[in-house]
């Protein structure tokens, strides 16, 4: 039955090329039939170690597990759990499987996870119908990586936060209307730009009724550009990257993948878009919407670039959006992205505590449970406003006093008073990279030491090592030593060289993949988690192959400004075939009025927007609906022109050598030495993809 398990996890990589949908920030669902009976999916996995299960039993003693009240509370208001546990795609595919993780709830305590993660998994099981004010504020737990929450008006339901897919999304409108009668949807709330809250939008509203304004969708300044340029320029490598941050390829296991802190997974369904209409451009803006009085608090550069907080006066409930959850969040997420301030994560904590916390009487958010009871949201905020101060106080002043970023993971430690509270726990985030992250901001990658500044790549350096420490045959002897021994961090660190220095050495990558394992198991943030469970089935079974996912939609596609696709052609453009070309393009997009130049020069390919030059090599003019075609892959410029919708003025033969300077990029590069296959399996044929196509967006979510 392994071998068939391991067969599954590839078999649901390898239908990305016949239209698989990679979640949005994470993967299809890999379920394990052996998962309920304790048995692990891997043929080459092994058993929690004696010092594994000896760490685990000494959390479960010092872990504040008396404290009750987040069960009592994620319990609260059940109205109705649905009597299917999986959602269909439009596509044919399972796009949303609560049952894969129905082993959580077995009543046993896994040694193979974190017994506080095992905590926060349980919470995140929580499946159905809520209530969360009596007759106005319901969720929908359970659904997809975040909740859908309904506020009833006068005569419909403002959603907030509409979950990644449209068929999660659609389905629990369609709970909801089952069980407190059908009201139609008259506003959607989009509280930020990550796109767990705004892809399933199309379940629950049509595009037409949002551009005649009979449907407000309310967003925060900046949404648009944020809710795509986040994952644009280095979308390919984050693309590969959230395969080990998401665990894409391990299967719902107490071996694998146990949950993903905010939420149990991403659903793997269609990913949409359309624009919002009202804009909250203020620090704080009320509104009223069909007889709902809100107060909207704009808090950038928390846990979004572009995120909001809400208030209801009239039912004292306070919307905490991502910036306050069930756990400390990413201050720098795995997959890449911009390092989050936070400073200012707390100030904004705080603004709202002394707005709103003095006298809401519920808390809840697009993630976890609820908060109710004044002196419990209290408590809850200024554990999390502390947790994030304290981060960014103590280690800037360990920083200060001479504390490197490759020795803080192993320096800041959260003062005991915030260890002992839930509120104050790292599920998403993790100590040990928040704290890195933090230097990083302020500091940059450098330790200050000039060996470190322009090092050696790891596959150069690691050759001298080996050798200096003797060779293969001693490093494994020693790295099993270590290993045998519990020290997995050690034996991390020599066999690591090894791998690099020798990718196809088989017992090398086998034995880090134990360790990784072993680590893995003892993590408490489902991130760090998954890396290491994902690093470890890829150094034994190698990385995926097949057809890179497709994420980019014509909503996306929609969203993408003209001079972002320009910016991200410049970052595809492959430098050295560029050498000695210089010319200047305009580009025009009369339906829209814009207008730019384009100029290649020192292998260097730029723009800038309103302005058109003098005297250039080549004019192209053509609607933007039309570029838009060609940026979504559905068209070329060579089909345009033929069809009399584009126009070329003076010299094509610069067009097409900027067209044979272009890469597209395909996430098939290995994450660790030696994991990529030598005789690749034939992919299906797939037709060649434009080189003007915008490249495939990173849509990640709940990060």
């Amino acid at each position: 039955m392994k071998a068939c398990i391991i067969k599954s996890v590839v078999c649901a990589i390898g239908v990305m090329s016949s239209g698989y949908v990679l979640a949005a920030g994470g993967g299809g669902v890999v379920a394990d039939p052996g998962a309920l009976e304790g048995k692990h999916f891997d043929a080459k996995g092994n058993a929690p170690s004696k010092y594994t299960v000896e760490l685990q039993k000494s959390l479960r003693k010092t872990l504040p597990f008396e404290d009750r009240r987040d069960f009592e509370e994620s319990k609260r208001g059940l109205i109705a759990t649905p009597a299917y546990k999986t959602i269909m795609a439009d596509a044919g595919n399972v796009a949303w499987d609560m049952g894969s993780y129905d082993f959580l709830l077995q009543g046993k305590e896994f040694d193979s996870v974190h017994p506080s993660l095992q905590r926060q998994a349980i919470l995140n099981m929580a499946y159905g119908l809520y209530e969360v004010v009596p007759g106005k504020i319901y969720q929908v737990r359970g659904f997809d990586l975040a909740n859908i929450s309904f506020i009833k008006t006068n005569t419909g339901w403002i959603v907030f936060d509409p979950l990644a897919a449209k068929e999660t999304a659609r389905a629990a409108l369609e709970l909801v209307n089952e069980k407190l009668g059908k009201r139609p949807v008259i506003a959607v709330v989009y509280s930020h730009s990550h796109a767990d809250h705004f892809g399933g939008v199309r379940g629950v509203v049509d595009e037409a009724d949002v551009k005649s304004g009979k449907v407000k969708i309310i967003a925060p300044a900046g949404f648009m550009d944020h809710a795509i340029a986040e994952n644009v320029y280095a979308g390919n490598a984050m693309t590969r990257r959230l395969y080990f941050q998401y665990g894409v390829l391990l299967p719902r296991s107490p071996f694998g993948h146990v949950d993903q802190s905010i939420g149990k997974n991403t659903a793997a369904g269609n990913l949409g878009l359309i624009e919002p209409n009202v804009y909250i451009n203020q620090p704080y803006e009320k509104m009223t919407v069909d007889g709902v009085e809100m107060e909207f608090q704009n808090t950038p550069g928390t846990e979004a670039p572009a995120e909001m907080n809400t208030y209801f006066p009239q039912f004292k409930a306070f919307w905490a959006a991502e910036n306050i959850t069930g756990t400390i969040h990413n201050i720098y997420t795995l997959r890449g992205a911009l390092v989050r301030d936070s400073l200012a994560w707390s100030k904004n904590i705080n603004n709202a505590l002394y707005r709103y916390g003095n006298e809401s009487d519920v808390m809840f958010a697009s993630h976890t449970w609820p908060r109710w009871g004044n002196a419990r949201i209290q408590e809850v905020m200024r554990t999390q406003r502390d947790s994030y101060a304290h981060l960014h106080n103590e280690v800037l002043h360990l920083a200060n006093n001479g504390v490197t970023i490759n020795e803080i993971q192993n320096v800041y430690k959260q003062p005991e008073s915030l260890k002992k509270q839930w509120a104050a726990h790292s599920y998403h985030g993790s100590e040990e990279h928040n704290s890195r992250a933090v230097i990083n901001r302020y500091l940059g990658y450098w330790d200050a030491n000039p060996a470190t500044l322009a090092p050696l790549s790891p596959k150069d350096a690691a050759p001298l090592y080996v050798e200096m420490m003797g060779g293969s045959a001693k490093i494994l002897a020693k790295g099993r030593e270590l290993y045998k021994k519990g020290q997995y961090r050690e034996a991390m660190e020599i066999v690591n060289k090894l791998v690099y220095a020798q990718p196809n050495n088989v017992p090398a990558k086998d034995l880090l993949a134990d360790i990784f394992e072993q680590i893995g198991y003892q993590k408490e943030s489902p991130s760090m988690r998954n890396s290491f469970l994902g690093a470890a089935y890829e150094l034994r079974h190698g990385m995926p192959t097949g057809a890179s996912p497709k994420t980019n939609g014509p909503d996306m596609i929609r969203g993408m400004t003209t001079e972002l696709w320009l910016n991200a052609l410049g970052i595809s453009m492959d430098s050295k075939k560029a050498a000695d070309m210089n010319f200047v393009i305009n580009l025009s997009t009369p339906d829209n009025g814009e207008q730019f130049v384009i100029e290649m020069s020192n292998s260097a390919l730029t723009n800038i927007k309103g302005q058109q030059a003098k005297n250039p090599n080549l004019t192209v003019t053509l609607n933007r609906s039309d570029l838009e075609r060609v940026m979504g892959g559905q068209t070329t410029f060579d089909q345009l022109q033929a069809q009399g919708k584009v126009q070329f003025d003076g010299d094509r033969k610069v067009f097409d050598q900027l067209r044979s300077t272009l890469t597209v990029f395909v996430p098939d590069f290995e994450l660790m030495p030696g994991t990529k296959p030598k005789a690749a399996q034939k992919p299906v044929a797939q037709p060649a993809k434009d080189p003007f196509a915008a490249q495939e967006i990173a849509i990640t979510a709940g990060e």
